[in-house]
């Protein structure tokens, strides 16, 4: 009969391919640096490959590493619900949360307080931040949770809901019929590449007008129109103009929004609130969803 694996080596095995350290691997799942150290090493002769390449402080996968984090982190989620179904303590604790502001300003505060009203004890820190900027941190350890979009790189996360992408523009004003096209977007965005990709690919001539990390920035510089934006159909808002989908602004690649956890984050006030987050946004109807019918 086949040894079980250790859930405990796992757990600092997938701590050190989250953040890409062993110090600071160690310091999240509380053990010294040797300690861990010589977990990953028996893990490795247990399954008789190497799982990391160490480059100086550099810290990465390897193939057979690849092949055990995904599994490792189920068998992680697996043990967190037996863990749960056994216990009848009430759901208490904190949790650090981050979102893009692109959905919080529309969807956050009707989720999040649907969620305080039906788990009193459980506080959610909560902080808004570019999808990039929300990896990094999850990468060095400032989050539980986050939501984000995973744009072309879906290595990392649990994708959740895909959403339809729309040109958008003020009504009424003259940005949609200037020359060169005036758009906004994000300065590190996948949405801004793949329009970028769009509008090159036809031969439309544009230049970017505005840019910001910040959701509200932008819709404020489409809705007094200054530059057409694109944006997704959960962050659309009342006085957008949807644009039509025709020869001169063809159709974006849709949004894909995907849920990370930490490693540690499974079960308890993490499963709580994470199942919130995907039914609510889940069960959004697009339709009802747009503020205005397509132009």
């Amino acid at each position: 009969m086949t040894t079980p694996l250790d859930l405990d080596q796992l757990q600092s095995f997938c701590a050190i391919a989250d953040c890409g350290s062993f110090t600071e691997a160690a310091r999240r799942v509380n053990k010294t640096q040797s300690a861990v150290s010589m977990q990953i090493k028996r893990l490795e002769e247990r399954l008789g490959q190497p799982l990391l390449n160490r480059d100086g402080r550099t810290v990465a996968l390897t193939e057979h590493g690849h092949a055990l984090y995904a599994r490792a982190r189920r068998m992680l989620r697996v043990n967190a619900e037996i863990m749960d179904v056994f216990s009848d303590g009430d759901l208490k604790g904190s949790i650090r949360f981050g979102v893009p502001d692109d959905y919080a300003v529309r969807l956050l505060p009707v989720i999040l307080s649907s969620f305080q009203r039906t788990h009193p004890k459980i506080v959610v820190d909560v902080r808004c931040q570019p999808s990039e900027e929300l990896l990094e941190g999850m990468k060095r350890g400032k989050y539980d949770l986050i939501v984000f979009t995973q744009g072309t790189n879906h290595e990392y996360g649990e994708l959740f809901r895909t959403e339809r992408m729309f040109w958008v523009a003020s009504h009424g004003g003259q940005a949609l019929a200037t020359e060169p096209l005036p758009i906004a977007g994000g300065q590190t965005c996948c949405w801004k590449d793949n329009a970028v990709e769009v509008l090159n690919r036809i031969g439309r001539d544009y230049r970017i007008a505005y840019t910001s990390s910040n959701a509200m920035a932008i819709a404020s510089a489409v809705l007094t129109d200054l530059a057409v934006g694109f944006l997704p159909e959960s962050a659309l808002q009342p006085g957008m103009r949807v644009i039509a989908e025709d020869k001169d602004l063809p159709r974006l690649r849709d949004a894909e929004i995907a849920l990370m956890r930490a490693s540690h984050a499974y079960g308890g006030i993490y499963d709580a609130l994470s199942s919130h987050i995907v039914a609510s946004m889940g069960n959004l109807d697009g339709k009802d969803n747009l503020p205005m019918a397509a132009e």
